[in-house]
């Protein structure tokens, strides 16, 4: 079995549909889901019924990984994380062009950034290449290893340094991506006058924003909102639709709105992420 995964723009081959025997006559193939790099959904097949269990997904483009897969079946398992209607992610580069502006506009101060070390800030980096920064881009130390892994898998992310050893002076005017638990940590003094942003799906929400003293949010999620959640439904058109991971009841009412039938398996633990 070959499961290999690439990234969006056709620089690595993904041969992820090759399906897996498992016992009792069931076969499970892996498809893109497009939340991170080598992601995958889940399709399970037996005696002609169709069960896709999607994972963590997103529809927007993303440069370093594959996107999602819209694949019919009978029962479709979903996430939610950012299931409500509220929940309307802005096109990714119109969040690069605030941190572009911002940045412009305190060039003595540098801007720090919060995301995720696995998917976000990968994602970050190559949307800001794509938007025509070239300038070296620092990370945290708990950035670093991810980002190489990244690269050694085909995602090209430019001149990506550590922080450490760099002097305060020289990071004027610099793009630093950190950990969000580091953004007011005693790590970020040692930077200039750092200007804070954060990168997540939950700074649509004003009182998200204010809880971790952000002065820039950045609505960048690796999750589908709410147009993405019920877009796939009706794409992948299911004879049943079981709802997990966050906001199932609005997701749950949509469906019955729209004669689809669904169900909401209600998990614990997964609701309070910083994604």
């Amino acid at each position: 079995m070959a499961v290999r995964y690439g990234v969006a723009d056709g620089t690595s081959v993904a041969d992820v549909h090759e399906p897996i025997a498992l016992r009792g006559g069931v076969t499970a193939t892996f498809l893109p889901a497009g939340h991170v790099l080598g992601s995958a959904q889940i399709l399970l097949e037996h005696a002609g019924e169709r069960v896709i269990v999607t994972g963590d997904y997103k529809r927007s483009p993303d440069p370093t990984c594959l996107p999602f897969a819209v694949t019919p079946c009978d029962l479709f398992i979903t996430e939610a994380t950012f299931g409500l209607p509220v929940f309307n992610h802005p096109p990714i580069g119109h969040e690069i062009a605030k941190l572009l502006d911002a940045r412009r506009a305190n060039p003595d101060r540098c801007v720090l950034v919060g995301a995720y070390a696995l998917g976000k800030a990968q994602r970050i980096i190559a949307e800001l290449r794509v938007a025509g920064w070239h300038e070296p881009i620092y990370l945290h130390g708990a950035m670093e290893t991810m980002c190489r892994l990244y690269e050694s898998l085909g995602v090209p992310l430019g001149d990506v340094r550590p922080v450490a050893g760099v002097a305060k002076a020289d990071l004027a005017g610099a793009i630093v991506i950190c950990p969000p638990s580091a953004l007011n940590d005693r790590w970020s003094r040692r930077l200039p006058d750092p200007l804070t942003a954060m990168a997540s799906g939950w700074m649509r929400i004003r009182q998200r924003v204010r809880q971790r003293g952000v002065e820039l949010p950045l609505v960048i999620s690796d999750h589908a909102d709410w147009h993405e959640l019920t877009t796939t439904i009706a794409e992948v058109n299911p004879a049943e639709t079981w709802i997990t991971h966050g906001r199932e009841d609005a997701l749950l009412r949509w469906c019955e709105l729209h004669q689809r039938k669904a169900r909401a398996l209600a998990l614990t633990g997964y609701e309070d992420e910083d994604d």
